[in-house]
């Protein structure tokens, strides 16, 4: 049975309702052939007139004056508009540089939707799922890291993904509408983490069973499943309240006391706390002394207290400023 034709791509993407009719969209162009089939695709189902072309130059590789040329030249030609950003990042920049890339990708990308009242569609495919969830089972535990990318958040939303389009599927579409694009050579190479997986462990799943790739997509749509449910039995836990108490706490099976942990210490540090969970016995023993307040610091800048037998989180302050002295200004 040979591949899908090109029209039953397009309806499997206008089936997940991320690109509708005259709804605006601000499309991260990277002139790779993901980003360029999501372009192509978006300015058929919304309406090419609602659709703008985001292309963000890093600088970074000698490719990168083409890669904004091969842009301006598509966009051209689908008649889209085109934004184009230049980026420098700091020579003291923190983090690594994907995570850098992203981030300034991402917020330029809300910068131009707030403008319109727009989405920003980015072009990650199942082919990047399967490569997320393989790394962060390696970097990172729980179950959490092999939900892998959700296919909306906010305004941010990946047609391709949830239409479970792959790397060859993308490329498929660009041939079939006879549309170039640009190769990164970095996406293949091994000194990043996705490249070695994608060289590497990848192939090695697939010549262990040859629907490794199925399987992995599916154990992440079961376990996005199952984690609906579990913010159910969080919430109830938690009774709308933003503490708990201790004895209660450790009253609940560990695997739910450990995501009430991790529920309250996002919810006051305003972001991920992967760490908090695993410290669940140190927090249970701050409430052992009854009568005195204690407190945690549990990463992330999220910090538990239990007062009175009753554990609440905060964020955890800054740390003082260093007094002057010798050889200090």
């Amino acid at each position: 049975m040979g591949p899908e034709p090109a029209s039953a791509l397009l309806d499997r993407v206008r089936d997940g309702e991320l690109l509708a009719p005259g709804r605006p969209v601000v499309v991260l162009l990277s002139g790779g052939r993901d980003s360029v089939c999501l372009l192509d695709m978006a300015a058929t189902l919304t309406g090419r007139e609602h659709v703008r072309a985001l292309h963000v130059n890093y600088g970074l590789r000698p490719d990168a004056r083409a890669d904004e040329r091969h842009c301006a030249e598509l966009c051209a030609r689908l008649e889209v508009p085109l934004e184009i950003e230049r980026a420098s990042r700091p020579a003291d920049g923190p983090g690594n540089l994907q995570a850098w890339a992203r981030d300034v990708r991402y917020a330029a990308g809300a910068r131009r939707a707030a403008v319109d009242g727009a989405r920003v569609a980015v072009g990650h495919t199942a082919s990047d799922q399967v490569e997320t969830i393989v790394y962060r089972l390696a970097a990172s535990p729980g179950r959490r890291a092999l939900v892998g990318m959700p296919d909306r958040r906010g305004l941010l939303v990946r047609p391709l993904l949830r239409a479970r389009l792959t790397r060859e599927d993308t490329a498929r579409w660009c041939a079939s509408r006879g549309l170039t694009w640009r190769e990164d050579l970095t996406n293949d190479s091994d000194r990043f983490a996705r490249g070695r997986v994608r060289g590497t462990v990848l192939p090695a799943l697939r010549e262990l069973h040859p629907a490794a790739d199925e399987n992995i997509l599916r154990t992440a749509e079961l376990l996005e499943d199952e984690a609906e449910v579990l913010d159910v039995v969080v919430r109830t836990a938690l009774a709308g309240r933003d503490r708990i108490a201790v004895g209660h706490l450790a009253a609940l099976p560990p695997a739910l006391a450990r995501l009430v942990v991790r529920r309250l210490a996002e919810a006051a540090a305003g972001g991920l706390c992967a760490r908090a969970p695993a410290r669940l016995d140190e927090i249970l023993e701050l409430g052992s002394a009854a009568g005195t307040a204690a407190a945690l610091d549990v990463g992330d800048g999220a910090r538990a207290v239990v007062e009175d037998g009753v554990l609440r989180f905060e964020r955890t302050p800054p740390l003082p400023a260093r007094p002057p002295g010798p050889g200090r200004p």
